[in-house]
């Protein structure tokens, strides 16, 4: 694979992940430099992982992850994006910070949720005759200036474009979720 095609691939793996971080940006009070590493840290190393775990199903038992990883994909997504559009429409423009669900455990979920898409071309990847550490530090590299950039710029663009900005990423998250399905139950 040519160092352009790994570019590529890195960078479309990382797009919604930088939507969701833009989205958190935009919905905390002045998020610091700390938090946008954090949170560019967890989306980085598990968009770097989800590649490496269906490169490794991929190459052994394949069948069993493409039955599967679809719905798994829609679900999170789903139950992910779902939650950012009641946090955008329930909760008042005006709340603090505090208010925001920053926890690990959000942060864990949105970024699995957000590279599920990343397992299945690892299992793809696995059918082909590439480097896949290259290309998973790529993706994970690449995640992770995006996503810190993206929390970043939703710190510009400052919280009453948060509202927004949460509900516009959650139906971002949960159009991909059903794009994800909607391709591998037509196929």
């Amino acid at each position: 694979m040519s160092p352009v095609s790994i570019a590529i691939l890195a960078f479309s793996m990382s797009i919604d992940s930088f939507l969701a971080a833009l989205g958190r940006g935009a919905g905390m009070h002045r998020p610091r430099l700390v938090e946008a590493l954090r949170t560019g840290a967890v989306f980085g190393v598990i968009e770097m992982l989800t590649p490496l775990l269906g490169w490794a199903a991929g190459m052994t038992a394949s069948a069993y992850i493409a039955a599967v990883d679809h719905w798994i994909a829609f679900g999170l997504l789903a139950a992910v994006g779902g939650r950012m559009i009641i946090n955008g429409i329930v909760l008042p423009a005006e709340r603090p910070a505090e208010k925001v669900d920053s926890s690990l455990l959000v942060l864990l979920a949105t970024a699995l949720g957000t590279s599920i898409d990343a397992m299945a071309v690892g299992v793809s990847l696995a059918l082909l005759d590439v480097n896949i550490l290259v290309i998973a530090a790529a993706i994970g590299t690449t995640t992770f200036l995006l996503s810190t950039g993206g929390i970043l710029m939703g710190r510009m663009i400052g919280l009453g474009f948060g509202r927004w900005a949460e509900i516009g990423g959650g139906l971002a998250l949960t159009g991909l979720g059903l794009s994800i399905l909607l391709t591998h139950l037509n196929a």
